[in-house]
């Protein structure tokens, strides 16, 4: 048997990885996923409802013809919360049979935080955790894994890497165990290309999945039937990782680069620039957004001028790319709301837009006009919000949505914080965006003609 040890109990994870892994066991495969919770917030109460199990199901077009293809996943053997159980975690971090660990923490998931303790764990970063993890399994005299993280980052894997390393010298953990980490476990970088809408959000669209599923399903997940994993092709990587089509299309590559590069760029970066326009726009969906003439315009103008020039010279593959990209947005049964895509956008607009904005200025000599409407919006909404309990609500007038990311950055606005002083700072996007030319001049006034009302587009 292979365990898979997956850090992330979501949707994605759920319709994606754990789809590849269900079929492979479907074709003769032995695989055993054991899910666990990264951090304290959530339940996992449904999974312990279900025994595990549940269903997806993918929406979409063949042709001119509406597909819904109903899956029951059953590789899943037990989902742990090491918050309450650290006994259960502490099992399967020592346990032999595992042998590759899957991550998907969102883009802010990934990082190193010098004030963690090697003693803590609710209150340290996920590589902190992993990095006591691996260590355990090194003192228990177990081999290496391999380690495919999800998260939308360039080099997710090398990043994830770098971050372990800092851990064992912040915390002064052996130099055999450091040359162990580099020598037994492989970190494979990946890139995941699938769009998840997740739980049915409509008690209409709950009653009809329901039907689907032939009773209620606590933990169903919708996604499009496109499905495309690339993994970076190191050490003996095959021995657990099947090419080809098995419920995804997975890729084993010594090159990864052009295709996270493409998707990045051009599904995420676009999904990215959208989703605050349309959120305030008054969309509720993708679909919807591609249903607008403004919304729709804006997303091809974006794509056409400021992230397909860019993403590689071979222009006429990226524009198919990309083409494929705008019809899967037109899907209209996947519901993807853009409240949900707006999860940690701050995190998201660095390392999804940022590039490309990059790359045109440093072309042209002028700031991305439509990038910078996308900004603009997003930074409107951020204003936007005030606290509400445990909550912070963006209050757009016609429309109230929560916002959901880091609490920090949420904090500065709801008291009151300057968008100039959120974008100088570094630690936030990396560099200071009001050195970028006009950058802040054109945000301010875009702000200026948001509150009075208007539209950008």
């Amino acid at each position: 048997m292979t365990k898979v040890l997956q850090f992330g109990e979501g949707n994605f994870l759920r319709t994606f990885v754990d789809h590849y892994f269900d079929t492979l066991n479907e074709e003769g495969g032995e695989f055993s996923v054991h899910i666990v919770k990264p951090i304290a917030f959530g339940s996992l109460e449904n999974f312990k409802k279900q025994n595990n199990r549940y269903h997806i199901v993918l929406r979409g077009m063949d042709g001119a013809e509406a597909v819904e293809k109903v899956r029951e996943i059953k590789v899943v053997s037990e989902a742990i919360d090491p918050f309450s159980d650290m006994a259960a975690y502490d099992r399967i971090a020592t346990d032999p049979e595992v042998k590759i660990i899957v991550s998907n923490t969102t883009e802010a998931g990934i990082c190193f935080h010098a004030e963690d303790k090697i003693e803590g764990f609710a209150e340290i970063t996920y590589p902190a955790k992993l990095t006591k993890l691996l260590y355990k399994r090194f003192e228990a005299g177990l081999g290496g894994v391999y380690l495919l993280p999800v998260e939308l980052i360039d080099n997710n894997a090398d990043a994830l890497f770098d971050c372990v390393n800092r851990y064992i010298d912040l915390w002064g953990l052996p130099e055999a165990f450091k040359a162990f980490n580099a020598k037994e476990n492989i970190y494979c970088n990946t890139l995941v290309d699938r769009i998840v809408s997740g739980h049915p959000k409509t008690p209409e669209d709950r009653a009809h999945l329901n039907a689907l599923t032939k009773d209620e399903d606590l933990l169903v997940s919708v996604g499009e039937p496109f499905g495309l994993w690339a993994i970076e092709d190191k050490g003996n990587i095959r021995d657990y990782i099947k090419e080809g089509f098995h419920g995804i299309d997975v890729v084993l590559t010594k090159n990864i680069t052009h295709y996270k590069k493409q998707k990045v760029r051009v599904l995420n970066g676009s999904h990215t620039n959208l989703v605050a326009a349309g959120i305030v726009e008054g969309a509720v969906t993708v679909y919807d957004c591609m249903k607008d003439k403004k919304l729709r315009a804006f997303v091809e103008a974006t794509l056409d001028n400021e992230i397909i020039p860019f993403v590689s010279e071979d222009t006429k593959g990226v524009r198919a790319f990309a083409d494929s990209v705008l019809s899967r947005f037109e899907n209209p049964y996947l519901n993807h709301l853009l409240v949900s895509i707006s999860l940690n956008s701050i995190s998201k607009w660095r390392a999804r837009c940022l590039p490309s904005f990059e790359d045109y200025l440093a072309k042209h000599g002028s700031i991305a006009p439509h990038m910078t409407k996308g900004f603009s919006y997003l930074m409107y909404l951020y204003k936007s919000v005030k606290k509400d309990g445990d909550k912070y609500i963006a209050d757009l007038g016609k429309v109230s949505v929560e916002v959901k990311d880091d609490a920090p950055y949420l904090a500065f606005f709801a008291e009151g914080g300057a968008v100039k002083d959120f974008m100088a700072n570094a630690d936030i996007f990396g560099k200071d965006l009001t050195k970028l030319p006009g950058f802040l001049d054109a945000v301010n006034e875009n702000l200026a003609l948001l509150a009075a009302g208007k539209s950008l587009l």
